[in-house]
């Protein structure tokens, strides 16, 4: 009972309807933006965007990259064809940083000719990164005043403290590489894009990235009233692009909302009928595990599972291989005509993780318990 699917298709609308994310968020489903390279399950270039406020309808895909970082002071707030440096470098050098280092000077006048030796090798070091030839420079670790007002002056938009994950989605999605020394530039690739701008999300600003040179990047913006709700809708999101990008390498599906549990379930007890002797006894006990699917979804949802699973039971019994559990209604229905599909690699997964861990139980012989301590009495005076 396979099908085909191709990822340009919108095959996983429910997915989405996970726990909390009882809403509609159709953008999510489109997989030309999500997932839009055939045959491709890299989940890297999507990022998710965690926002306070407004509700999970407020939620949205953006093409491009988003950062949730700030621009430096009196720098550009715009940049188009970008020419992107990413760096992972001590922009920090007014302070030194070796553990119980010490230095002693015998007149004021020489401390302040330490601080300009030190704002000159600064000096040297900006020099150095602006002769790449960019004009946005991105760092991993902090940029002090000097340094940014010496990026200031010479027009180019610096960014500090992005975080390691974000700085390496950053140089996947815009072909760059993290560089730390910056003696060699010709050795160095730069990340580019189209347009870098400032957007308002809620109350807060982001950087936008346009028109980057990995064109399937994007980032999908949740909103949320709670920190729990973006959390949960977080991981709902996740589990859903999962089963997309393995959907998207494996196309072929099996109809859900318990049919397929249920036509297994039949497969292994027409097999055990035909079996002799104690293993017919196992593979019953396996028949009924997979028809414990279906109730699960049943009393997940409110209904009365003795009823459905038994009607669907009798359903399949008569031939009708289609017939599934239409949770909407409350009843059994063709599958096949509602559209419930789900992915055959999931669904594949499932069975054998849920065999593997049932095997292992059976293979523990006996359980050891230690004895408790006894407690010591207490001796009050």
């Amino acid at each position: 009972m396979c099908g085909t699917i191709y990822p340009t298709d919108c095959v996983c609308g429910l997915n989405f309807s996970l726990k909390l994310m009882l809403v509609d968020l159709d953008p999510f489903t489109d997989l030309r933006f999500i997932l839009p390279s055939q045959g491709s399950g890299n989940l890297d270039a999507i990022q998710i965007i965690k926002k306070l406020g407004g509700g999970l309808r407020d939620s949205y895909l953006d093409e491009g990259f988003l950062l949730d970082k700030k621009i430096g002071v009196n720098q550009p707030k715009r940049v188009e064809n970008a020419q992107i440096l990413i760096a992972n470098t001590s922009m920090d050098a007014d302070k030194i940083k070796v553990f119980g280092a010490r230095v002693k000077v015998d007149a004021v006048s020489k401390v302040a000719e330490l601080e300009v030796a030190e704002k000159e090798k600064m000096k040297d070091k900006v020099a150095k990164i602006i002769k790449h030839n960019c004009n946005v420079f991105i760092n991993r670790q902090l940029i002090y005043n000097y340094p940014e007002q010496l990026f200031a002056d010479a027009g180019v938009m610096a960014i500090e403290h992005a975080d390691f994950e974000g700085v390496e989605r950053l140089a996947l999605v815009t072909g760059s590489e993290i560089v730390s020394t910056f003696d060699n530039p010709e050795n160095v690739k730069l990340g580019y894009c189209k347009l870098i701008e400032e957007v308002m999300i809620g109350e807060d600003k982001l950087l936008k990235f346009s028109g980057v040179a990995l064109g399937q990047a994007c980032t999908i913006v949740l909103r949320g009233a709670t920190q729990q709700i973006l959390d949960e809708s977080e991981r709902s999101l996740h589990d859903a692009l999962c089963v997309l990008s393995q959907t998207v390498k494996e196309t072929r599906t099996v109809y859900g909302a318990g049919c397929s549990e249920m036509l297994m379930a039949n497969a292994v007890t027409n097999l055990a009928a035909k079996t002799p002797g104690k293993e017919a006894v196992a593979m019953e006990a396996y028949a009924k595990a997979l028809r414990q699917l279906p109730t699960i979804i049943a009393d997940n949802a409110g209904y009365d599972s003795a009823q459905l699973i038994s009607e669907l039971r009798a359903a399949h019994t008569e031939g009708k291989t289609t017939m599934g559990l239409d949770m909407e209604n409350g009843e059994v229905n063709d599958v096949a005509q509602l559209g419930i599909t789900e992915s055959f690699q999931v669904k594949r997964q499932v069975v054998l993780s849920a065999a593997e861990a049932a095997e292992m139980i059976l293979r523990v012989d006996d359980i050891i318990k230690a004895a408790p301590r006894q407690r010591a009495p207490d001796h009050c005076m």
